[in-house]
């Protein structure tokens, strides 16, 4: 699922795409592991303000699960 997909309040889907592309573009563990947190902390910031409700929410986080699991995958091999 991309970030394309989730329909987003106005305003927030720039900074969620470019969350994304940090994270499928990220060259090491380290800077995926970055990436992520920064991602969900997005996320979790977007929720406890209101401004995304829980389901829009749980698609961001899987999305971006789902990116940082494929790229820890392309990292190790």
């Amino acid at each position: 699922m991309s970030i394309a997909q989730i329909s987003l309040p106005k305003g927030v889907g720039a900074p969620a795409e470019k969350l994304f592309e940090a994270i499928t573009q990220a060259g090491t563990a380290e800077e995926l592991n970055r990436a992520g947190g920064k991602a969900e902390g997005f996320v979790l910031g977007l929720e406890s303000a209101k401004a995304i409700k829980s389901q829009v929410a749980e698609a961001l986080y899987v999305a971006y699960d789902d990116a940082a699991s494929q790229r820890s995958s392309q990292l190790a091999g």
